[in-house]
């Protein structure tokens, strides 16, 4: 089975994780404790955020691909609303696959406790909103 994909959806969906990540992230939110706990210094040169910020793009469109298919074929198999698909199916991807990798990686990293909760809560953030806009825009004929 191909999966239906609502390919505006899935670009509105990566669109999202840019706002959520901008919001986030900023010194107001987390920044400031983002930055320390990271040791990250910004450089203040604008060019040196494109790199990052193409990756994220690119990576959160894959993401977002993989979360409307798999949603669409969690909502074929199980039946039930699309958006409920698309929420349970985005938090089981994100507990069985981002949460769990991440507190994986930085425990052996020996990452502060906190910032390995500030990163795996906004991944939770960004899975939910990518999972609600999926949610209620599916493809034609679900």
């Amino acid at each position: 089975m191909i999966p239906e994909i609502n390919y505006w959806a899935v670009i509105l969906a990566t669109v999202s994780t840019m706002i959520v990540g901008s919001i986030w992230y900023t010194p107001r939110v987390f920044g400031a404790y983002w930055m320390r706990a990271t040791g990250v210094t910004p450089s203040g040169n604008a060019r040196d955020a494109v790199g990052p910020i193409v990756a994220t793009v690119i990576v959160s469109f894959i993401t977002s691909w993989v979360l409307a298919g798999a949603t669409f074929i969690a909502w074929k198999f199980y039946g039930g609303g699309f958006l409920s698909s698309a929420l349970v199916t985005g938090i089981l991807l994100w507990a069985g696959f981002t949460a769990a990798r991440f507190i994986t990686h930085d425990a052996f990293d020996r990452r502060p406790r906190g910032l390995t909760i500030l990163n795996v809560s906004h991944e939770f953030v960004t899975i939910l909103v990518m999972a609600l806009i999926i949610g209620v825009w599916p493809p034609a004929g679900a």
